[in-house]
């Protein structure tokens, strides 16, 4: 192998400033990513494609270099370089030994690390053996990086998912700090509260993709689009040699009926497929980040798996980059707002139905239950309201009763009205 396939992943052994040039901007709710790298566990970092993990490893990098460890310390692999494909890890490795860093301490950064079959096996071999490396690995795969190196790499990882921004996130990117504190206490001037209004709409339109939103408005579609066919095509339909047809059609249909209960004779009728093809290809769906169910709440997992789950999507603005839209989607983005919100910070989450309906059941981890509904308008039906108290007269353990609104801000009884903003900032 030719050192010359490694030297534009890794540029600052000619020049250790060009770090600078790669490491985006700082996201503060994965600085215990950052962090990692001085952890002799091998660091995995998982998520949707896209969602900003390559752009975490090189802050990582220049985290090593502001503490003095060397550039050529620091190997960075793009596994999906297709002039890497012929050449294994021992490959990579030994020429990375015998031309840049023979003994000192390695840094080894491997991105999309799922291309090489058999890495759990190799990167475990060099950790056993107690070399003087310490690995970061990612992936855009859950099922290859939760489940197949379970068994190998018990006890040796530390395993982190990034998702695209959050709100908080976002408002951060463009400038915006909110102070949280006072916010509760609604202490924001007018123009704050402007400038969160309209960067909710353009979050809500054009999601969280970091580099999806640094590019001009007019592109933005266009990227989101790209970012949707590479996901389904890369990380679903090649990885598994699916129909892609068939494939794209279901996760367009997902895409454009999210936030609903899945009708399993429905998807059939409609797109013609066996109820085998869907199970199968949604479970591949969630494998890539791409889409999430939630189950039904019950304290019968018969109950609770008999029941059909919702869908949702990991980005809004991947959604409707590429499906249907119609006027009542506002209430649906907002829904799949909060689901995201909930799930990045790792809810137990569930829905309910009975005569109503209640969007969100957080199981707290003191075995209270917390139901949230989300109605992105200050005009309230009453069904949002009673399906929310019928939850509560069913289950005894509830404590908090909530509505997520568009602006209405207040405690009516047990019920707590919060708009969309402020609960995705809490």
């Amino acid at each position: 192998m030719e050192i010359e396939k490694l030297n534009e992943w890794n540029p600052w052994w000619e020049n250790k400033e060009a770090i600078g040039e790669l490491k985006g901007i700082p996201r503060p709710n994965y600085k215990q990513i950052i962090d990692s790298v001085h952890l002799k566990e091998i660091a995995v970092i998982i998520g949707v494609r896209r969602s900003g993990k390559s752009t975490l490893m090189f802050q990582m990098v220049d985290n090593l270099m502001k503490r003095g460890i060397q550039p050529e310390q620091v190997l960075f692999v793009n596994l999906e370089d297709k002039k890497l494909i012929n050449d294994s890890l021992d490959d990579i490795y030994r020429c990375y030994r015998e031309n840049i860093n023979l003994d000192k301490k390695a840094y080894i950064f491997l991105d999309e690390v799922h291309r090489k079959e058999g890495w759990e096996s190799w990167v475990r071999k060099k950790y056993d053996l107690k070399g003087n490396e310490k690995f970061i690995v990612s992936g855009s795969c859950s099922y290859l990086l939760k489940r197949e190196y379970a068994t190998l790499l018990t006890g040796r990882n530390i395993t982190f998912e990034v998702f695209p921004l959050s709100f908080e996130e976002f408002l951060l990117f463009k400038g915006i700090i909110i102070d949280k504190d006072k916010a509760k206490k609604g202490i924001l001037l007018e123009k704050t509260n402007f400038s969160i209004s309209k960067s909710l709409k353009e979050y809500m339109l054009f999601g969280g993709f970091p580099e999806a939103f640094l590019k001009p408005k007019k592109y933005k579609t266009m990227v989101l689009e790209q970012y949707f066919d590479d996901i389904l095509y890369k990380d679903i339909v090649d990885r598994y040699n699916l129909n892609a047809q068939k494939a794209k059609e279901l996760a367009l249909y997902l895409m454009t009926n999210f936030t609903s209960i899945m009708s399993l004779r429905n998807l059939r009728n409609t797109l013609k497929i066996s109820y085998d093809t869907i199970k199968d290809y949604l479970s591949y769906y969630k494998e890539a980040f791409l889409f999430f169910t939630l189950d039904y709440f019950s304290y019968s997992i018969k109950e609770q798996k008999t029941n059909a789950p919702k869908v949702y999507c990991i980005d809004n603005g991947l959604r409707n980059a590429v499906s249907f839209k119609f006027s009542k989607d506002e209430g649906k983005l907002a829904e799949n707002l909060v689901f995201i919100e909930l799930i990045r910070n790792e809810k137990d989450i569930f829905y309910w139905k009975g005569k109503g309906e209640v969007d969100f059941i957080i199981k707290n981890k003191n075995q209270t239950l917390t139901a949230v509904n989300v109605c992105y308008s200050d005009d309230i039906p009453e069904r949002e309201i009673s399906s929310l108290l019928e939850f509560k007269k069913q289950f005894r353990k509830v404590n908090e009763l909530i509505l997520v609104t568009k602006n209405t801000e207040k405690h009516d009884g047990e019920l707590k009205l919060i708009p969309l903003w402020k609960y995705l900032l809490s």
